[in-house]
């Protein structure tokens, strides 16, 4: 009998409560010949240069899957199919409250031991976050206490384990469950950072499971989920 073929998916980990649920929401997918790994949009990026197995690449900005178009990796542009937000997030134990104004945020830096963020050259959120403290004229004073994470997941994880007392993460992470228990956040002006599109591509040769999923993305319901997770229509 044929093996079935495994369809693997890189996913930028800001994405990871939301497509959970987005995947659990279409009976239809074969989940079981699905390979879901989570992480850093850069990362993945190099990983795909090198030859690395993937058939679909859902990023976390438009930067990342349009590189490896231009070096001929990928099927096409591939497609926008979210614009993120980011937050100002603190641990609960911190003591520490969140406010949009500069003199609250100075406050709340000169309290924090760590402040966690995403690494800017690997990833879009960690770029974004990097953009808000300097458009906030904030960027010297945060930055002797910044911790950062591989990828927005594990800087918001940072944050929850106390690891760090505050941090800038998605808004998308913030909401979710296991962090609205021990965290507070405040949703960031997105005035204040360049715009996160995020955009997916199918990595040449795709599985027709991998193009199922890339149409489904696309689709209404998908699209509602999404919304329903912090993010923004394309």
């Amino acid at each position: 009998m044929a093996r079935s073929q495994t369809t693997t998916i890189a996913v930028a980990a800001n994405l990871k409560e939301a497509f959970t649920s987005i995947l659990a929401a279409n009976q239809a997918l074969k989940l079981d010949q699905l390979k879901i790994i989570y992480g850093s949009s850069g990362h993945f990026t190099t990983q795909i240069m090198n030859g690395a197995p993937f058939n679909l690449f859902i990023s976390a900005d438009e930067q990342y899957p349009l590189e490896l178009y231009k070096l001929g990796k990928t099927v096409d542009q591939g497609k926008i199919y979210a614009q993120g937000k980011i937050v100002l997030i603190a641990n609960n134990s911190s003591g520490i409250s969140l406010t949009g104004d500069r003199e609250g945020l100075i406050k709340a830096i000169n309290k924090a031991n760590k402040i966690a963020l995403a690494k800017p050259e690997l990833a879009p959120y960690g770029r974004a976050a990097e953009e808000y403290l300097k458009a906030m004229g904030l960027w010297e004073l945060a930055k002797p206490k910044l911790v950062f994470a591989d990828n927005v997941a594990l800087a918001a994880m940072f944050v929850l384990t106390g690891a760090a007392d505050m941090g800038i993460t998605a808004l998308s992470l913030a909401q979710s469950p296991a962090l609205t228990k021990e965290t507070h956040y405040l949703v960031i002006h997105d005035k204040l950072y360049g715009p996160i599109k995020q955009r997916m591509v199918l990595i040449k040769n795709p599985t027709p499971l991998a193009q199922e999923v890339y149409q489904y993305l696309q689709s209404k319901k998908a699209q509602e989920l999404l919304i329903q997770f912090g993010y923004k229509a394309p």
